[in-house]
């Protein structure tokens, strides 16, 4: 690993620490993580990880841009990644339905699989969070197994129920909020992804894992999930 680093702007630096996406990437990308907030201290306004990258916002009055190098260059000497296991796992209750996850059945259709078959393949897998972004609490996730992989819709629809999930190429999501939105819709999870009142707003961070568990509708129900056809919300 050479990490790279690319100016996004002004006061703000680009950490490129690989040039594809993967799972075994997350143990740098956290370690990394603790080591540039440690460094910059409170000259650090705000440090957002991706799937590959890590974004530097500092404080231009109190370093200038030679010193974030340096401070950059320092930190990820001897770099080691952290260890597995040390994010939340996270189980989410999901309703797999045509009537809220209509691509079920175009997965179904490109994969060769049943239904009921790509229901058990997207719930099968434990799924490692890449980052956060598009909507508050909209955290990326991989990675899909390659026969799911989907690209996202040609025509994004205007409006997404909060909870739906969904896949687009080899990442999953889960809708927090109601927005627009391109993805393969599969189901719908009850969850409250994004919460004011929640420590750091977002019920998932970067270096979490996910896993899907399939409920039935009244298990859904009763864990307060909308069950409103996503055709009756547009």
């Amino acid at each position: 690993m050479k990490p790279r680093i690319e100016v996004v702007a002004i006061d703000c630096l680009m950490v490129r620490l690989f040039d594809a996406i993967a799972e075994t990437n997350m143990p740098w990308m956290l370690a990394a993580t603790g080591r540039l907030r440690e460094g910059f201290g409170a000259a650090l306004v705000d440090l957002v990880p991706s799937y590959t990258t890590l974004m530097v916002h500092y404080d231009l009055t109190a370093l200038c841009p030679a010193q974030a190098r340096a401070l950059i260059d320092t930190a990820l000497t001897d770099l080691q990644p952290q260890a597995q296991g040390s994010g939340q796992c996270h189980v989410l209750p999901v309703w797999y339905d045509l009537s809220v996850g209509p691509e079920l059945t175009l997965l179904s259709r490109r994969s060769g699989l049943s239904v009921d078959e790509v229901i058990r393949c997207h719930s099968a897998h434990e799924y490692q969070v890449f980052a956060l972004g598009f909507a508050p609490g909209f955290a990326f996730m991989g990675l899909v197994d390659e026969v799911l992989a989907t690209p996202r819709l040609n025509t994004p629809r205007k409006r997404v129920a909060a909870g739906s999930v969904g896949i687009a190429e080899r990442q999953t999501a889960a809708y927090p909020v109601v927005s627009p939105g391109g993805w393969n819709l599969i189901g719908r999870t009850p969850a409250k992804l994004f919460d004011r009142e929640r420590d750091g707003y977002s019920l998932m961070q970067p270096g979490d894992t996910v896993r899907f568990e399939p409920v039935d509708h009244a298990e859904f129900i009763k864990l307060g999930g909308d069950d409103t056809p996503l055709e009756a919300q547009a």
